[in-house]
C-alpha cells in the first residue's frame, strides 16, 4: 500500500479543550500527494473518503494552552528525575510565560513511527537496518501498550504496518521489505507524523516518537526537508535517528539526521556495528520514559499560523541539561 491521495483538513475553533502533548500548539494540514496510478491512500481509517465539503475531516482544538514534554539530564547524560515546578523557567520569544501545571511522566504509552530506508543507496547496509528495527521493536514495545507502525520508503513511501503491538506482524513486515528505487525521506516524515501519529488520540496521553533508520540522504521526495520537519513539529512528534552511515566521515546525510532531530528534541545515533545498537536503543528508550510535563497558557496569545520558539530552562541549576523540541506551530484564525 503506497503513500498517494490528498488529505484536506480545515481547522476550526471550538470549546473542547484538546492538551498539545510535547508543544504544538495548532495544526494546519497539507494537500498530501497527488495520486499514483496502480497506488492506494495509506489513510482509509482515520480519514473520511473525500469529495463532498461535508465529508472533509474537522479538526476542533482549543489554542489557549501549550504543553511541553521534556527531559533534564546531567553532563554525564544521566537522567535527573527529582525536580519540581519552582526549578523551571519558560519563555515564548524573549517574554517569560507562566507554568500553570506541572507534572512527572515517568510511563506514558508510546506511538511509534519506525521509517527504514529501502532505497539502492543502503542496499549494503540493509541487513543492518533489519537488524536495527527488530533490535529497536524487542528493547521497547510493551505489548498492550504501546503501538509501533512500519514505514518503509524508497522512491515512494509505503506503510507495511499500521500502528500495533503484535510483534510478530511488525517483524514479519521488516523482514519483508526489499531494497531498490530513490530515496524519499522527507515525504515518509511527512506521511507518518500527518495521517498516522497527528490523528492518534487523546494526543496529550501519548508520548509520539519517529524513529529514522537511514542515511539521511533524500533524492526524490515532493515535500522539502523544512516541510517535512514542520509536520512533525505540528504533530507533536520527536524523531530519533540511527544512521547507517558506517564511515568515520561525516556525510550531508548525518547533518540532516542531525538537525530533524535537534530541532524535535531528540537525538541522532551514528553505530559503527550492529553491537552498538542496544545502547543506543536503550539511550531512546530511556529518554521516552523520562519526561516532564509542563503547561502555560501564551502571553500575549498569537492566532497567528507562525512558528514561536520556546526555551524551557532549569533556574536553580547551571548544570543541568534540558531536551525539548524547540517550538510550535500556532493556528491561524
Amino acid at each position: 500500500m503506497k503513500l498517494s491521495s490528498p488529505v484536506c483538513a480545515r481547522l476550526r475553533l471550538g470549546a473542547l479543550w484538546v492538551v498539545i502533548g510535547g508543544m504544538a500548539l495548532g495544526i494546519s494540514l497539507y494537500g498530501q500527494k497527488k495520486p499514483v496510478s496502480g497506488q492506494s491512500s495509506l489513510s482509509t481509517e482515520q480519514v473520511p473518503a473525500q469529495g463532498k465539503e461535508d465529508e472533509t475531516t474537522k479538526i476542533t482544538l482549543d489554542v489557549t494552552r501549550v504543553n511541553v514534554l521534556f527531559t533534564v539530564t546531567d553532563k554525564k547524560g544521566r537522567f535527573v528525575t527529582d525536580l519540581g515546578k519552582d526549578d523551571f523557567s519558560v519563555a515564548e520569544g524573549k517574554k517569560p510565560q507562566t507554568i500553570q501545571e506541572f507534572t512527572a511522566e515517568s510511563d506514558l504509552p508510546l506511538r511509534l513511527a519506525v521509517l527504514v530506508d529501502t532505497s539502492n543507496s543502503i542496499r549494503t547496509e540493509f541487513k543492518f537496518e533489519q537488524e536495527a528495527a527488530i533490535r529497536f521493536m524487542q528493547s521497547v514495545l510493551r505489548p498492550r501498550t504501546d503501538r509501533m507502525m512500519l514505514v518503509s520508503f524508497d522512491s515512494a513511501a509505503e506503510l507495511v504496518s499500521d500502528l500495533t503491538d503484535d510483534m510478530k506482524a511488525l517483524e514479519k513486515g521488516i523482514k519483508g521489505m526489499r531494497p531498490g528505487g530513490g530515496t524519499s525521506l522527507y515525504d515518509a516524515i511527512y506521511f507518518a507524523a500527518k495521517e498516522k501519529l497527528m490523528l492518534d488520540q487523546p494526543r496529550d496521553k501519548f508520548r509520539r516518537a519517529m524513529i529514522i533508520i537511514s542515511d539521511g540522504d533524500d533524492t526524490e521526495s515532493r515535500f522539502s526537508r523544512d516541510q517535512a520537519l514542520e509536520m512533525a513539529q505540528k504533530a507533536d512528534v520527536v524523531i530519533y535517528a540511527i544512521s547507517t552511515n558506517t564511515k568515520r566521515d561525516d556525510q550531508d546525510g548525518d547533518k540532516v539526521l542531525r538537525y530533524l532531530t535537534e530541532e524535535t528534541g531528540g537525538q541522532a545515533f551514528f553505530p559503527f556495528k550492529v553491537e552498538d545498537l542496544d545502547q543506543n536503543f536503550e539511550n531512546i528508550a530511556n529518554e521516552l520514559r523520562h519526561q516532564y510535563n509542563i503547561f502555560y497558557r501564551p502571553e500575549p496569545l498569537k492566532a497567528d499560523g507562525l512558528y514561536h520558539p520556546v526555551t524551557v530552562k532549569v533556574k536553580t541549576r547551571r548544570d543541568l541539561v534540558v531536551k525539548a523540541r524547540k517550538g510550535y506551530y500556532a493556528p491561524k484564525l
